[in-house]
């Protein structure tokens, strides 16, 4: 797995430097910040768990499958990270940007990313016109976690596939 990582890593490297070092601005600083804040356990499961038990029919039923997929989609994110470790961006490159507590596990997929496609997905579902809104604050999370060289691009793309398609699968379930 790793001679996959070291590939896919000169890959993004490009990308990575761009977003994480180009990008470094004190707004973007303030957005990011915001973005991952949304898609934290804390936020993501309370916001779901409160739009289940307060919603009405139809988005109380998209706030239950959102903390079905939330919480469902971060099993095989955890059996990810143990069964292959990937490390960091700012542990590979050490010019990397990074926030004020850089995570130490590893970094594939990114379980924020994951959380934010889980959460949003169900909704986008329920309805389609708040697509236009809801993607960009998703991709904004995954951009996020570049940005502050938490993860490399694929990191937050395997979370955004795994997020929505546990939130697709669950919909279709329940």
């Amino acid at each position: 797995m790793s001679r996959i990582y070291r590939m896919l890593q000169e890959v993004e490297r490009p990308l990575f430097m761009y977003v994480n070092i180009r990008w470094n601005r004190s707004a973007l600083n303030w957005l990011f910040h915001i973005l991952s804040l949304i898609a934290g356990a804390t936020f993501s499961l309370s916001f779901s768990l409160a739009a289940g038990l307060f919603a009405p029919e139809r988005w109380s039923h998209a706030g239950w499958i959102a903390l079905a997929a939330v919480a469902v989609s971060h099993v095989p994110v955890a059996i990810a990270k143990r069964s292959a470790p990937r490390l960091r961006p700012y542990q590979v490159f050490p010019q990397t940007n990074t926030n004020r507590k850089p995570l130490k596990d590893p970094s594939f997929p990114s379980g924020h990313t994951t959380a934010a496609f889980a959460m949003l997905t169900p909704w986008m579902l329920v309805q389609p016109m708040l697509i236009p809104v809801l993607l960009p604050v998703g991709i904004g999370v995954a951009l996020s976690r570049v940005y502050f060289g938490l993860h490399f691009p694929s990191d937050t793309v395997a979370g955004a596939v795994l997020g929505s398609t546990t939130a697709v699968a669950l919909s279709l379930w329940i």
